[in-house]
């Protein structure tokens, strides 16, 4: 298997945004699925197929419905 690209230095402006956005969830008043699904349309926008996935395991760990991911994009 070949090693993912490294964003920061691929694209530091992108990873900077990531890392802000995470930053701003962790001081908000919304409860865990919320944020995840943020992350998670963040990770549609984005086309990472990894965070794709790890956001919709945290999801679903938190209560999310699988009807509600798979439909998040509409």
């Amino acid at each position: 298997m070949s090693q993912r690209f490294d964003m920061e230095a691929v694209a530091p402006m992108g990873h900077k945004a990531m890392i802000g956005l995470k930053l701003y969830l962790a001081n908000i008043s919304l409860n865990h699925t919320q944020k995840e699904l943020i992350k998670l349309r963040a990770s549609q926008i984005n086309g990472c197929a990894f965070c794709l996935d790890m956001h919709s395991k945290d999801a679903l760990k938190y209560g999310e419905t699988m009807q509600r991911i798979v439909l998040l994009n509409a």
